[in-house]
């Protein structure tokens, strides 16, 4: 049984409801993360990229810098890590990827 969730938006730092019924969507999805923007900033986000796409121009992806938390060299991802989840570089994301695929 889902609840309804507050989150808080990385985006404009406005919290907002992750419904239950969204909740069960990304479920049925196999989506496994929580949204990270509220809806307002997720459609400015997609509308940004789309006119990126119609435009022809290339958007580069922003990249952060991380620990690996297999063997401890600095890696850069395209994504905001969180704390709650490991985050690897890309030679140990392959090795965890293949175990876990066994």
């Amino acid at each position: 049984m889902f609840e309804d969730k507050t989150l808080q938006c990385r985006e404009c730092g406005q919290e907002f409801i992750f419904s239950a019924g969204e909740q069960e969507f990304y479920q049925q999805k196999g989506l496994q993360n929580e949204p990270g923007r509220c809806p307002s900033c997720r459609q400015q986000h997609r509308q940004s990229k789309m006119m990126a796409r119609t435009s022809g121009e290339r958007v580069p992806r922003e990249l952060h810098t991380v620990m690996c938390a297999e063997c401890g060299k600095e890696a850069k991802v395209p994504f905001l890590p969180r704390n709650d989840r490991p985050v690897y570089c890309s030679d140990c994301y392959e090795r965890v990827r293949a175990t876990q695929r066994s």
